[in-house]
């Protein structure tokens, strides 16, 4: 079998007759029980030398062998304890293999068999030595590999080598040492902390939410809001002007024999003089009582300095009355179709109600009134149309411009249906609302307050209101039966005459007879009016200057 011993060959360890026992530890029988086959170098380990070669630790041939001293007793070897001998080197051509069973041995050496697996052999004495001897120490295994011939590991070679102390191996992979397996349990730790910082915060923010939503568990709704900012406005903003304007507006309440009614005026000045419509104070007639309230709830009783129904412009004042606001006037010539404007007033009552719009047309003729039936109370007014929502109660406010400047007077409204609704009052806007401008309704308001009345501009002729055709036509006669062009008045120095047809002022068309009234009323007394004037087929122009009638 492999590995026995051949026939008449000393077993392995066993001494030859009369030849000195091994000594424990020596270098042969170190490699002995340290080298197994080396792999597939080309090299082969001890027990595979080469037959003639001598084995590694083994003197050669010729050289005496070191006899065994007594027990107890210093062997005079000059060799070294645990010093391994060199190693033989490889030879330079394949070895052949030795006979299977036994390797050859040179003079003074013992074939060795090769152990079995089985059968462990390092460190285990021979059979017959001595049994005080030093059993024989392996290296430490590096890994899984046997020390390398001749190499001898920490501890010196007295060391035992146990074959169990050596780390276990599984299919070829490395075995984890103390601190990897530490290591790997940190980052276990810390990736299972990460998973629960994970899930803590998703089942944290879904609780959130829901916290937001329903604002808790079983607690009070508590909805989501704006933080205070600032109140200021700029000052050419709606919010700047309605600011700005408002202190200067007050509401009207009227009562009289004739009914009563509610309207809005304005502060002219520091002395308590009010403008407002004449259409508003009228159901008060001349002995009504008057209440005005400011915007900011103070009330005060006024009186009627004058009023004219033919501008459908009053004047009243309130006495005793300090930090009036006086509204600043503009110019309603500088006025453009499409500026923005604001309305302010008391629409139904409503106090304080600013709603704005822009210019949707200049010199729009209207007349408003007239419900007396002698048109008396008939007003001409060539007015401002605006866009700016004006409702019944918003006569007599002021229609203001980006300035915050007064530029009209709010006076009239066209309804889409008829003027008065199921309950008898007025209808509501439609977006066309009519302005006094204020040009003229500074005018009138000074003769008011200066004399109590107002003057009107005139050419001094009765136009006919039966007449159809285009443009204004001077009747036959006046209502009196006196002549319709009156002698010695404007009409009749520029040579007009009863049956000529108006048809422009100042170059711009007009289409009736009330529009030639408004167009007139436009202007002062004393002004210069260029009139276009048909007479039998034939067009002229006439210049005349425009007289003076005394107002109601």
């Amino acid at each position: 079998m492999p590995g026995a011993p051949a026939p008449g060959a000393p077993v392995h360890g066993t001494p030859p007759p009369g030849a000195g026992a091994p000594y424990p530890g020596s270098q042969e029988q170190r490699s002995q029980g340290q080298s197994g086959t080396q792999g597939q170098s080309g090299t082969q380990g001890h027990g595979q030398q080469a037959p003639g070669a001598p084995l590694h630790g083994t003197p050669a041939q010729g050289t005496p062998t070191h006899e065994v001293p007594p027990h107890g007793t210093q062997a005079p070897t000059p060799l070294h304890q645990g010093m391994p001998a060199p190693a033989a080197p490889a030879p330079s051509t394949p070895q052949q293999p030795a006979a299977q069973g036994h390797v050859p041995h040179a003079h003074g050496t013992q074939p060795q068999a090769m152990p079995t697996p089985a059968t462990p052999t390092h460190g285990t004495p021979p059979p017959g030595a001595d049994a005080f001897a030093q059993p024989n120490p392996g290296p430490e295994v590096a890994g899984a590999g046997a020390v390398g011939h001749g190499v001898v590991g920490p501890g010196g070679p007295w060391q035992r080598y146990d074959p169990w102390s050596a780390p276990l191996q599984q299919t070829g992979a490395a075995v984890e040492t103390e601190g990897q397996r530490r290591r790997r349990g940190r980052r276990v730790l810390v990736l299972g902390a990460a998973l629960i910082a994970l899930v803590a915060g998703g089942i944290g923010g879904v609780v959130g939410a829901q916290l937001e939503r329903d604002g808790g568990f079983g607690g009070d709704v508590e909805l989501p809001q704006a933080e205070s900012g600032s109140q200021k406005r700029s000052k050419d903003s709606v919010a700047g002007i309605a600011a700005s304007a408002l202190p200067g507006v007050v509401t009207l309440h009227v009562r009289g024999d004739d009914g009563a009614g509610t309207g809005t005026g304005f502060v002219l000045d520091a002395k308590g003089h009010i403008l407002t419509n004449n259409h508003v104070v009228e159901p008060g007639g001349s002995g009504g009582d008057i209440s005005v309230t400011f915007s900011g709830g103070e009330t005060a009783d006024a009186k009627v300095v004058g009023r004219d129904a033919g501008y459908d412009l009053a004047v009243v004042k309130v006495s005793g009355v300090r930090g009036l606001k006086p509204l600043p006037l503009g110019n309603s010539e500088n006025v453009q179709v499409g500026d923005p404007v604001v309305a302010i007033g008391a629409p139904f009552d409503l106090a304080n109600t600013v709603t704005s719009g822009i210019i949707s047309a200049k010199e729009r003729p209207i007349t408003a009134g007239g419900e007396k039936g002698d048109g008396s109370d008939v007003s001409y007014v060539n007015a401002l149309q605006t866009d700016a929502p004006i409702n019944p109660g918003n006569s007599g406010g002021p229609l203001v411009d980006s300035r915050a400047r007064v530029i009209g007077i709010n006076s009239a409204i066209r309804s889409a249906g008829n003027d008065s609704g199921p309950d008898g009052g007025q209808s509501g806007s439609i977006g066309l609302g009519f302005a006094i401008p204020i040009n003229q309704g500074k005018r009138v308001a000074e003769e008011l307050i200066n004399t109590g009345r107002a003057t009107h501009p005139v050419i001094g002729v009765t136009i006919d209101k039966q007449f159809t055709g285009d443009g204004a036509r001077i009747a036959r006669e006046s209502r009196n039966g006196g002549p319709a062009v009156n002698r010695g008045g404007p009409g009749a120095k520029a040579g007009l005459k009863a049956g000529d047809v108006i048809t422009a002022v100042d170059g711009q068309r007009v289409h009736s007879g009330d529009e030639l009234i408004v167009k007139v009323r436009a202007h002062r007394p004393k002004d210069r009016l260029e009139l276009t004037v048909e007479r039998g087929g034939d067009e002229r122009k006439v210049t005349l200057v425009l007289g003076t009638a005394s107002g109601e």
